[in-house]
């Protein structure tokens, strides 16, 4: 009997991963895909705003990439204490990050969680 392959040959993106971002719109899945394959933030900054979407408390009127960097995730998007919760658990399992309480509360706007998950996925890369 063969066993199931732990990645797709087509991506190179463990089948857990792929399965993690499966509900996610197929342009973000792409978006995820690249970034996995050649390091691109650019490509990553359209997954962390899918994963604030899939999260976010009460819907934006505008898509999350339409606002600007400075929208803030608690007063602006209504994000509470579980909400970041939440989405510190699926992008520390999805992108293989750590991310400490006291290293969340100081992330405060879009912007701010952009740059941070930038820099902890390139602390993870350089590890």
């Amino acid at each position: 009997m063969q066993s199931a392959p732990t990645s797709s040959a087509k991506t190179n993106v463990p089948d857990s991963k792929a399965a993690a971002i499966r509900h996610l719109p197929a342009d973000v899945q792409t978006a995820f895909h690249q970034f996995e394959a050649d390091g691109n933030v650019a490509a990553l900054d359209r997954v962390i705003l899918a994963i604030l979407k899939d999260y976010i408390p009460r819907p934006s009127e505008k898509p999350l990439d339409a606002l600007p960097g400075e929208t803030r995730l608690m007063d602006d998007l209504g994000f509470d204490s579980l909400a970041i919760t939440e989405v510190v658990f699926f992008t520390e399992d999805l992108l293989g990050i750590s991310i400490a309480n006291e290293e969340i509360i100081q992330v405060r706007s879009l912007d701010d969680l952009r740059g941070f998950v930038r820099r902890k996925v390139a602390a993870r890369k350089a590890g």
